[in-house]
């Protein structure tokens, strides 16, 4: 059944209009007909189903039947804290993060960062990882849409990151996650972009916190480190 993310509020026993991009994603690339039954959700908790009523040349309506209290968030909250990594190579770890269950998405703006982004450049990015997100929440079941916040420097953001548990990754670290005791709250993992971190940032992670893990003998790529870690994380303490 299509499942489409709707930023209002939702209503059962009434009919609402899809925002424009859904309704033209429904009735021009999905070819959904009146009578065809969809899945709505808004981010907060729950889903609704319902019933196309109505296509026309620009809006697409649907009759909402009822809401549903379906949950698929993980108990483990993880936020990733990712080096920004070149076009569909980021594009790629958020998707997928998603999938894996994350939290919250921190993209952080590190020395070795292919792309450098500020202004309304910045903001079209963020913008475009928004509605990845969504998109990717849309796909995999999940009704509540984790943030994307606003890209901040390593060292900025290292000022005020906090959590009981917070990682980052080398392959000839002393400890495995399969080592650490179970978190005992949230947990946060920072991943660097394609070139790593330098040793500054290394050193200011450390000091902020943050306990070096290895996820296997080798050298991962970026987005191969962050997703690896998240399946693990799930796999040892939350819902896989």
């Amino acid at each position: 059944m299509p499942r489409f993310y709707v930023p209002f509020e939702l209503i059962s026993e009434h009919e609402i209009a899809l925002p424009d991009a859904t309704a033209h994603h429904a009735a021009r690339a999905l070819r959904l007909s009146v009578g065809d039954a969809v899945t709505l959700f808004n981010g907060n908790g729950g889903e609704w189903t319902g019933t196309i009523s109505h296509i026309g040349k620009r809006e697409v309506l649907v009759s909402i039947a009822g809401w549903h209290d379906t949950e698929r968030e993980s108990a483990l909250r993880v936020t990733l804290a990712q080096g920004i990594s070149s076009g569909e190579r980021m594009d790629y770890t958020l998707q997928k993060a998603v999938e894996l269950g994350v939290h919250a998405i921190q993209p952080i703006a590190c020395a070795r960062s292919v792309v450098k982004l500020s202004g309304e450049r910045a903001d079209k990015r963020l913008a475009h990882w928004h509605n990845l997100v969504i998109a990717a929440c849309e796909q995999c079941g999940r009704n509540r849409v984790p943030e994307v916040a606003a890209i901040a420097s390593l060292t900025t953001w290292l000022d005020t990151a906090s959590a009981p548990l917070k990682l980052m990754f080398a392959p000839d670290a002393e400890y495995s996650l399969h080592t650490l005791p179970a978190p005992q709250g949230d947990v946060l993992i920072l991943a660097g972009p394609e070139g790593g971190f330098k040793d500054d940032e290394t050193a200011a992670a450390l000091h902020a916190g943050f306990i070096p893990v290895r996820l296997g003998p080798r050298v991962l790529r970026t987005e191969t480190a962050a997703l690896t870690a998240l399946a693990a994380l799930q796999t040892l303490w939350g819902d896989l």
